[in-house]
């Protein structure tokens, strides 16, 4: 049995799930204990809220904002299962996940384990609201491959460049809001150059598919950004490790406005990285 101390991701993740819940009451769910290493390792566990805000139609705060976020979807829910385009997808799978395990094994609910949090100067230890991403959801809203994901793609005039994006949800129209917000500031324009988007592959070093795969994500200036893997070298997922930025915060609140988070609001930070997900933004 493990023993559960206390860890200052706790309060991250309690907080973010009482921000998300609001003033819902509590199932009997007990909570999910989601271990930092192995499944048989001992050390601290991060304790997860369960999904406890429930609409009188039975619908989780998960799913309730997934509806909310993606009007142009077709996308209920019903019997554990998120419907999307007629495709259902376990919405608890109910297993307890290590860290690592949230990210490569992601079902629909453990996206919302942890709060996208934009009041904090940095990210707080794990903390990486969004790096957890159901690949059979994201699957069935934009495409189960390449060939797929690419029929949905149009153009978008992006500083100067011709950046494909995805038509699904209308993120394309959310990038071009964030480009004519920030088009009047000369002095960001080279924060922009060489941006790229679509690309299907996998996350370097991982089995899940990249964002970038789905067409709604976009790195800006890599000479301009900054990643936890360049600034800390042989640290694992798991290590503590330093915090590096130099992304103007006006560009990132411009991203923000229009349904974009931002890989600079990781622990494990990836600071060029925007990704269309409204349904995680406060």
């Amino acid at each position: 049995m493990m023993t559960t101390r206390r860890h200052p991701l706790l309060v991250i993740v309690a907080l973010g799930f009482l921000a998300l819940t609001g003033a819902c009451s509590h199932t009997d769910r007990a909570q999910q204990q989601v271990q930092h290493g192995d499944n048989n390792a001992p050390g601290d566990t991060i304790i997860v809220q369960p999904d406890s805000c429930v609409t009188k139609d039975g619908i989780p705060a998960g799913a309730q904002k997934l509806i909310k976020a993606y009007p142009e979807m077709t996308i209920s829910y019903e019997d554990n299962h998120i419907i999307v385009n007629g495709e259902r997808i376990p919405y608890d799978d109910g297993k307890k996940k290590s860290f690592v395990e949230l990210l490569d094994n992601s079902d629909v609910e453990d996206m919302f384990a942890m709060a996208y949090d934009i009041t904090v100067p940095q990210p707080a230890y794990l903390s990486d609201a969004g790096r957890s991403r159901c690949e059979a959801l994201f699957k069935a809203m934009y495409g189960h491959s390449e060939a797929e994901v690419a029929r949905h793609l149009v153009t978008v005039d992006w500083f100067g460049q011709k950046l494909k994006f995805t038509s699904i949800n209308g993120a394309y129209r959310q990038l071009k809001n964030v480009e004519q917000e920030l088009q009047g500031n000369t002095a960001l324009r080279s924060y922009f150059a060489q941006s790229s988007t679509f690309y299907w592959r996998k996350v370097r070093g991982a089995k899940r598919q990249s964002a970038h795969s789905y067409g709604m994500t976009i790195d800006i200036n890599a000479a301009s950004s900054d990643y936890w893997q360049w600034a800390n070298p042989r640290k694992g997922e798991l290590d503590k490790i330093s915090y590096k930025n130099r992304i103007p915060m006006e560009i990132v609140k411009a991203f923000e406005k229009h349904g974009f988070i931002w890989g600079g609001r990781w622990y494990h930070f990836d600071t060029m990285h925007f990704e269309y997900r409204p349904e995680l933004l406060p």
